[in-house]
Protein backbone atom coordinates (compact mmCIF):
# COMPACT_ATOMS: atom_id res chain seq x y z
CA UNK A 1 0.00 0.00 0.00
CA UNK A 2 1.47 3.38 -1.00
CA UNK A 3 1.78 6.25 1.47
CA UNK A 4 -0.92 8.15 -0.43
CA UNK A 5 -3.34 5.22 -0.28
CA UNK A 6 -2.67 4.73 3.41
CA UNK A 7 -3.38 8.41 4.09
CA UNK A 8 -6.69 8.14 2.23
CA UNK A 9 -7.59 4.96 4.11
CA UNK A 10 -6.80 6.68 7.42
CA UNK A 11 -8.97 9.69 6.56
CA UNK A 12 -11.82 7.43 5.53
CA UNK A 13 -12.10 6.17 9.09
CA UNK A 14 -10.79 9.33 10.79
CA UNK A 15 -12.26 12.39 9.06
CA UNK A 16 -11.20 15.88 10.11
CA UNK A 17 -7.70 14.87 11.17
CA UNK A 18 -4.66 17.12 11.38
CA UNK A 19 -1.34 16.42 9.61
CA UNK A 20 0.14 15.26 12.92
CA UNK A 21 -2.78 12.89 13.57
CA UNK A 22 -2.52 11.46 10.06
CA UNK A 23 1.24 10.93 10.42
CA UNK A 24 0.84 9.12 13.71
CA UNK A 25 -1.96 6.96 12.30
CA UNK A 26 -0.11 5.49 9.33
CA UNK A 27 2.51 2.75 9.42
CA UNK A 28 5.50 4.80 8.13
CA UNK A 29 6.18 8.13 9.79
CA UNK A 30 6.84 10.72 7.09
CA UNK A 31 8.79 13.95 7.20
CA UNK A 32 6.64 17.11 7.47
CA UNK A 33 7.67 18.09 3.93
CA UNK A 34 6.68 14.69 2.49
CA UNK A 35 3.36 14.68 4.32
CA UNK A 36 2.63 18.20 3.11
CA UNK A 37 3.44 17.23 -0.49
CA UNK A 38 1.29 14.09 -0.41
CA UNK A 39 -1.67 15.99 1.01
CA UNK A 40 -1.25 18.72 -1.61
CA UNK A 41 -1.21 16.08 -4.38
CA UNK A 42 -4.36 14.42 -3.00
CA UNK A 43 -6.11 17.80 -2.77
CA UNK A 44 -5.17 18.55 -6.40
CA UNK A 45 -6.56 15.17 -7.49
CA UNK A 46 -9.84 15.92 -5.72
CA UNK A 47 -9.48 13.20 -3.08
CA UNK A 48 -8.98 15.40 0.00
CA UNK A 49 -10.46 18.72 1.07
CA UNK A 50 -9.13 21.19 3.65
CA UNK A 51 -11.16 22.50 6.57
CA UNK A 52 -9.90 25.52 8.54
CA UNK A 53 -6.61 27.40 8.42
CA UNK A 54 -3.28 27.58 10.21
CA UNK A 55 -2.76 25.39 13.29
CA UNK A 56 -6.43 24.34 13.26
CA UNK A 57 -6.27 22.95 9.69
CA UNK A 58 -8.01 19.59 9.31
CA UNK A 59 -8.33 17.21 6.37
CA UNK A 60 -11.10 14.92 5.19
CA UNK A 61 -11.97 12.94 2.09
CA UNK A 62 -14.08 14.53 -0.60
CA UNK A 63 -17.47 12.83 -1.21
CA UNK A 64 -16.04 11.41 -4.45
CA UNK A 65 -13.17 9.69 -2.64
CA UNK A 66 -15.36 8.62 0.29
CA UNK A 67 -17.70 6.72 -2.02
CA UNK A 68 -15.35 5.38 -4.70
CA UNK A 69 -11.84 4.86 -3.25
CA UNK A 70 -10.93 1.16 -2.84
CA UNK A 71 -10.87 -0.11 0.75
CA UNK A 72 -8.81 -3.06 1.94
CA UNK A 73 -11.41 -5.82 2.44
CA UNK A 74 -8.94 -8.28 3.97
CA UNK A 75 -7.95 -6.03 6.86
CA UNK A 76 -11.52 -4.74 7.17
CA UNK A 77 -13.08 -8.14 7.74
CA UNK A 78 -10.22 -9.31 9.94
CA UNK A 79 -11.98 -7.28 12.62
CA UNK A 80 -14.93 -8.78 14.46
CA UNK A 81 -18.32 -7.29 13.76
CA UNK A 82 -18.32 -5.26 16.99
CA UNK A 83 -14.80 -3.93 16.43
CA UNK A 84 -15.55 -2.37 13.04
CA UNK A 85 -16.18 1.37 12.91
CA UNK A 86 -19.38 1.61 10.88
CA UNK A 87 -22.35 3.79 9.94
CA UNK A 88 -24.93 1.99 12.05
CA UNK A 89 -27.96 3.91 10.78
CA UNK A 90 -29.33 4.76 7.35
CA UNK A 91 -27.61 7.75 5.74
CA UNK A 92 -30.18 9.97 4.00
CA UNK A 93 -27.43 12.39 2.96
CA UNK A 94 -25.85 9.64 0.87
CA UNK A 95 -28.78 9.57 -1.56
CA UNK A 96 -29.85 13.21 -1.35
CA UNK A 97 -26.53 15.07 -1.27
CA UNK A 98 -23.50 12.85 -1.86
CA UNK A 99 -24.32 10.42 -4.68
CA UNK A 100 -25.86 13.11 -6.93
CA UNK A 101 -22.42 14.77 -7.06
CA UNK A 102 -20.31 11.62 -7.40
CA UNK A 103 -19.07 10.15 -10.67
CA UNK A 104 -19.12 6.42 -10.00
CA UNK A 105 -16.88 5.27 -12.85
CA UNK A 106 -13.47 6.58 -13.81
CA UNK A 107 -12.91 7.52 -17.46
CA UNK A 108 -10.97 4.27 -17.95
CA UNK A 109 -13.73 2.18 -16.40
CA UNK A 110 -16.42 3.97 -18.39
CA UNK A 111 -14.56 3.38 -21.68
CA UNK A 112 -14.10 -0.31 -20.89
CA UNK A 113 -17.82 -0.70 -20.22
CA UNK A 114 -18.87 1.30 -23.28
CA UNK A 115 -16.51 -0.68 -25.53
CA UNK A 116 -18.07 -3.91 -24.26
CA UNK A 117 -21.55 -2.48 -24.83
CA UNK A 118 -20.68 -1.62 -28.44
CA UNK A 119 -19.53 -5.21 -28.93
CA UNK A 120 -22.85 -6.43 -27.49
CA UNK A 121 -24.78 -4.19 -29.88
CA UNK A 122 -22.78 -5.49 -32.84
CA UNK A 123 -23.49 -9.08 -31.87
CA UNK A 124 -27.23 -8.71 -31.31
CA UNK A 125 -27.58 -6.78 -34.58
CA UNK A 126 -26.57 -10.01 -36.31
CA UNK A 127 -29.08 -12.14 -34.35
CA UNK A 128 -32.65 -13.05 -35.17
CA UNK A 129 -35.31 -12.40 -32.53
CA UNK A 130 -35.39 -16.14 -31.82
CA UNK A 131 -31.62 -16.30 -31.33
CA UNK A 132 -31.72 -13.25 -29.06
CA UNK A 133 -34.42 -14.78 -26.86
CA UNK A 134 -32.50 -18.07 -26.66
CA UNK A 135 -29.41 -16.23 -25.41
CA UNK A 136 -31.53 -14.29 -22.95
CA UNK A 137 -33.00 -17.58 -21.75
CA UNK A 138 -29.50 -18.98 -21.20
CA UNK A 139 -28.43 -15.87 -19.31
CA UNK A 140 -31.70 -15.94 -17.35
CA UNK A 141 -31.07 -19.50 -16.15
CA UNK A 142 -27.62 -18.52 -14.90
CA UNK A 143 -29.00 -15.38 -13.25
CA UNK A 144 -31.85 -17.25 -11.57
CA UNK A 145 -29.40 -19.84 -10.25
CA UNK A 146 -26.76 -17.42 -8.96
CA UNK A 147 -29.23 -14.89 -7.55
CA UNK A 148 -30.93 -17.68 -5.64
CA UNK A 149 -27.63 -19.25 -4.57
CA UNK A 150 -26.55 -15.96 -3.02
CA UNK A 151 -29.71 -16.22 -0.88
CA UNK A 152 -28.87 -19.78 0.24
CA UNK A 153 -30.68 -21.81 -2.42
CA UNK A 154 -29.02 -25.22 -2.88
CA UNK A 155 -30.10 -26.03 -6.46
CA UNK A 156 -27.16 -26.66 -8.79
CA UNK A 157 -26.96 -24.90 -12.14
CA UNK A 158 -27.91 -28.12 -13.96
CA UNK A 159 -30.87 -28.69 -11.62
CA UNK A 160 -31.94 -25.08 -12.18
CA UNK A 161 -31.86 -25.56 -15.94
CA UNK A 162 -34.04 -28.69 -15.71
CA UNK A 163 -36.49 -26.89 -13.44
CA UNK A 164 -36.82 -23.77 -15.59
CA UNK A 165 -36.90 -25.58 -18.93
CA UNK A 166 -38.74 -28.79 -18.06
CA UNK A 167 -40.43 -27.94 -14.73
CA UNK A 168 -38.53 -30.90 -13.26
CA UNK A 169 -37.86 -30.39 -9.53
CA UNK A 170 -34.70 -31.77 -7.95
CA UNK A 171 -34.77 -34.58 -5.41
CA UNK A 172 -34.11 -33.59 -1.82
CA UNK A 173 -34.83 -29.91 -2.38
CA UNK A 174 -37.61 -27.89 -0.79
CA UNK A 175 -40.65 -26.52 -2.61
CA UNK A 176 -39.58 -23.02 -1.57
CA UNK A 177 -36.24 -23.39 -3.40
CA UNK A 178 -38.01 -24.36 -6.63
CA UNK A 179 -40.50 -21.52 -6.20
CA UNK A 180 -37.71 -18.99 -5.73
CA UNK A 181 -36.11 -20.06 -9.00
CA UNK A 182 -39.39 -20.14 -10.93
CA UNK A 183 -40.21 -16.68 -9.64
CA UNK A 184 -36.96 -15.38 -11.10
CA UNK A 185 -38.05 -16.73 -14.48
CA UNK A 186 -41.44 -15.02 -14.15
CA UNK A 187 -39.81 -11.70 -13.34
CA UNK A 188 -37.31 -11.96 -16.20
CA UNK A 189 -40.01 -13.00 -18.69
CA UNK A 190 -42.08 -10.01 -17.56
CA UNK A 191 -39.16 -7.67 -18.22
CA UNK A 192 -38.37 -9.16 -21.63
CA UNK A 193 -42.02 -8.85 -22.65
CA UNK A 194 -42.14 -5.21 -21.50
CA UNK A 195 -38.53 -4.03 -21.97
CA UNK A 196 -39.33 -0.33 -21.43
CA UNK A 197 -40.90 -0.99 -18.04
CA UNK A 198 -37.92 0.17 -15.98
CA UNK A 199 -36.81 3.05 -18.21
CA UNK A 200 -38.33 5.39 -15.66
CA UNK A 201 -37.95 3.85 -12.22
CA UNK A 202 -40.75 4.22 -9.65
CA UNK A 203 -41.58 2.75 -6.26
CA UNK A 204 -44.61 0.97 -7.74
CA UNK A 205 -42.50 -0.70 -10.41
CA UNK A 206 -39.98 -1.85 -7.80
CA UNK A 207 -42.88 -3.26 -5.77
CA UNK A 208 -44.15 -5.07 -8.88
CA UNK A 209 -40.81 -6.81 -9.38
CA UNK A 210 -40.67 -7.71 -5.68
CA UNK A 211 -44.16 -9.22 -5.89
CA UNK A 212 -43.19 -11.43 -8.82
CA UNK A 213 -40.02 -12.60 -7.04
CA UNK A 214 -41.72 -13.48 -3.75
CA UNK A 215 -44.97 -15.12 -4.90
CA UNK A 216 -45.92 -18.17 -2.81
CA UNK A 217 -42.94 -17.68 -0.49
CA UNK A 218 -44.89 -16.25 2.46
CA UNK A 219 -43.28 -12.80 2.09
CA UNK A 220 -45.29 -9.63 2.74
CA UNK A 221 -45.78 -7.71 -0.50
CA UNK A 222 -45.92 -4.23 0.97
CA UNK A 223 -43.15 -2.01 2.27
CA UNK A 224 -42.30 -3.22 5.74
CA UNK A 225 -43.34 -1.30 8.84
CA UNK A 226 -41.21 -3.00 11.46
CA UNK A 227 -37.53 -3.30 12.27
CA UNK A 228 -35.31 -5.94 10.70
CA UNK A 229 -31.70 -6.92 11.27
CA UNK A 230 -29.05 -8.03 8.80
CA UNK A 231 -26.78 -10.95 9.63
CA UNK A 232 -23.09 -10.06 9.83
CA UNK A 233 -23.39 -6.32 10.38
CA UNK A 234 -24.37 -3.72 12.97
CA UNK A 235 -25.93 -1.56 10.25
CA UNK A 236 -29.65 -1.16 11.04
CA UNK A 237 -31.95 -0.21 8.14
CA UNK A 238 -34.84 2.22 8.56
CA UNK A 239 -37.83 0.83 10.43
CA UNK A 240 -40.40 3.54 9.65
CA UNK A 241 -42.64 2.73 6.68
CA UNK A 242 -42.93 6.37 5.61
CA UNK A 243 -39.17 6.96 5.79
CA UNK A 244 -38.56 3.75 3.82
CA UNK A 245 -40.92 4.94 1.08
CA UNK A 246 -39.21 8.34 1.15
CA UNK A 247 -35.80 6.67 0.74
CA UNK A 248 -37.12 4.65 -2.21
CA UNK A 249 -38.56 7.78 -3.82
CA UNK A 250 -35.25 9.61 -3.31
CA UNK A 251 -33.42 6.66 -4.91
CA UNK A 252 -35.76 6.61 -7.90
CA UNK A 253 -35.22 10.34 -8.43
CA UNK A 254 -31.46 9.92 -8.20
CA UNK A 255 -31.36 6.95 -10.59
CA UNK A 256 -33.71 8.62 -13.09
CA UNK A 257 -31.56 11.79 -13.02
CA UNK A 258 -28.38 9.97 -14.03
CA UNK A 259 -27.53 10.04 -17.73
CA UNK A 260 -25.12 7.12 -17.60
CA UNK A 261 -26.97 3.80 -17.85
CA UNK A 262 -24.22 1.93 -16.00
CA UNK A 263 -24.55 4.35 -13.07
CA UNK A 264 -28.33 3.84 -13.07
CA UNK A 265 -27.94 0.05 -12.94
CA UNK A 266 -25.19 0.07 -10.30
CA UNK A 267 -27.10 2.48 -8.06
CA UNK A 268 -30.25 0.34 -8.27
CA UNK A 269 -28.19 -2.70 -7.34
CA UNK A 270 -26.72 -1.20 -4.18
CA UNK A 271 -29.43 1.22 -3.01
CA UNK A 272 -32.35 -1.23 -3.09
CA UNK A 273 -30.25 -3.61 -1.03
CA UNK A 274 -29.19 -0.80 1.31
CA UNK A 275 -32.74 0.42 1.97
CA UNK A 276 -34.10 -3.11 2.65
CA UNK A 277 -37.64 -1.92 1.92
CA UNK A 278 -39.25 -5.37 2.23
CA UNK A 279 -39.20 -8.07 4.88
CA UNK A 280 -37.39 -10.38 2.43
CA UNK A 281 -36.31 -10.49 -1.21
CA UNK A 282 -34.52 -7.14 -1.25
CA UNK A 283 -31.28 -8.21 -2.93
CA UNK A 284 -33.16 -10.35 -5.46
CA UNK A 285 -35.32 -7.34 -6.28
CA UNK A 286 -32.19 -5.20 -6.61
CA UNK A 287 -30.53 -7.62 -9.04
CA UNK A 288 -33.59 -7.96 -11.26
CA UNK A 289 -34.34 -4.23 -11.18
CA UNK A 290 -30.74 -3.44 -12.12
CA UNK A 291 -30.97 -5.84 -15.05
CA UNK A 292 -34.36 -4.42 -16.05
CA UNK A 293 -32.74 -0.97 -16.33
CA UNK A 294 -29.96 -2.36 -18.53
CA UNK A 295 -32.50 -4.11 -20.77
CA UNK A 296 -34.72 -1.01 -20.95
CA UNK A 297 -31.86 0.96 -22.49
CA UNK A 298 -30.70 -1.83 -24.80
CA UNK A 299 -27.69 -2.79 -22.68
CA UNK A 300 -26.41 -6.27 -21.94
CA UNK A 301 -27.89 -7.74 -18.72
CA UNK A 302 -25.74 -9.40 -16.07
CA UNK A 303 -26.00 -12.98 -14.79
CA UNK A 304 -23.51 -12.72 -11.88
CA UNK A 305 -22.63 -16.33 -12.72
CA UNK A 306 -18.96 -16.20 -11.70
CA UNK A 307 -19.45 -14.10 -8.55
CA UNK A 308 -18.36 -15.72 -5.32
CA UNK A 309 -21.31 -15.42 -2.92
CA UNK A 310 -19.04 -14.46 -0.03
CA UNK A 311 -17.34 -11.73 -2.08
CA UNK A 312 -20.77 -10.41 -3.09
CA UNK A 313 -21.91 -10.26 0.53
CA UNK A 314 -18.67 -8.60 1.67
CA UNK A 315 -19.00 -5.93 -1.01
CA UNK A 316 -22.57 -5.32 0.09
CA UNK A 317 -21.57 -5.09 3.76
CA UNK A 318 -18.89 -2.51 2.89
CA UNK A 319 -21.58 -0.39 1.25
CA UNK A 320 -23.93 -0.80 4.24
CA UNK A 321 -21.26 0.04 6.80
CA UNK A 322 -19.01 2.53 4.97
CA UNK A 323 -21.21 3.82 2.12
CA UNK A 324 -18.33 2.85 -0.16
CA UNK A 325 -19.12 1.42 -3.59
CA UNK A 326 -15.64 0.43 -4.83
CA UNK A 327 -15.87 -3.32 -4.14
CA UNK A 328 -19.35 -3.62 -5.56
CA UNK A 329 -18.41 -1.56 -8.61
CA UNK A 330 -15.56 -4.02 -9.29
CA UNK A 331 -18.04 -6.91 -9.24
CA UNK A 332 -20.43 -5.01 -11.53
CA UNK A 333 -17.73 -4.25 -14.12
CA UNK A 334 -16.35 -7.80 -14.10
CA UNK A 335 -19.81 -9.30 -14.50
CA UNK A 336 -20.84 -6.98 -17.31
CA UNK A 337 -17.68 -7.84 -19.26
CA UNK A 338 -18.28 -11.54 -18.55
CA UNK A 339 -21.87 -11.36 -19.79
CA UNK A 340 -20.94 -9.70 -23.10
CA UNK A 341 -18.18 -12.26 -23.68
CA UNK A 342 -20.16 -15.33 -22.61
CA UNK A 343 -23.70 -14.87 -23.89
CA UNK A 344 -23.63 -12.64 -26.91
Amino acid sequence: MTNETEILQFLHYNPLSSRTEINSGISNTLSPATMKRLLADAIKKGNIEVIGKGPSTKYRLTPQAQVTMPLNLDTYFDKDIDQRQVHESFNFELIREILPEVQLFTSVEAKELEDAQKLFQQHIAEMSEFEYRKEMERLGIDLSWKSSQIEGNTYSLLETEKLLKEKQTANGKTKEEATMLLNHKKALDFILDAPDYMKNLSVKRIEDIHTLLTQELGVDRNIRHRRIGITGTNYIPLDNEFQIREALEDSCRLINSKNNVFEKALLALVLLSYIQAFTDGNKRTARITSNAILIAYGYCPISFRTVDSIDYKKAMLIFYEQNNIASFKKIFIEQFLFAVKTYF
